[in-house]
């Protein structure tokens, strides 16, 4: 039986997400994760002088590509 990494691990207590855990989620690399986020398709904030995304603004971003891609 396989066991997960640590980091494949997701915390459900978190509210923010690091760019690169954002980018673990959606299985995306951190530049292009950075590149959603410069275009406004990934919402994020600063806290201080780093950058989070908030803990549902990957599964929302995929919302949107689904609903996207129905309406195509």
């Amino acid at each position: 039986m396989a066991t997960a990494s640590l980091t494949d691990v997701v915390d459900p207590t978190l509210v923010l997400l690091t760019v690169e855990e954002a980018a673990r989620r959606l299985r995306i690399g951190r530049t292009t994760c950075f590149s959603l986020i410069r275009t406004g398709e990934l919402e994020s904030v600063m806290v201080g002088g780093l950058r989070r995304v908030p803990a549902d603004a990957p599964a929302a971003y995929v919302a949107r590509l689904r609903t996207a891609h129905r309406a195509a």
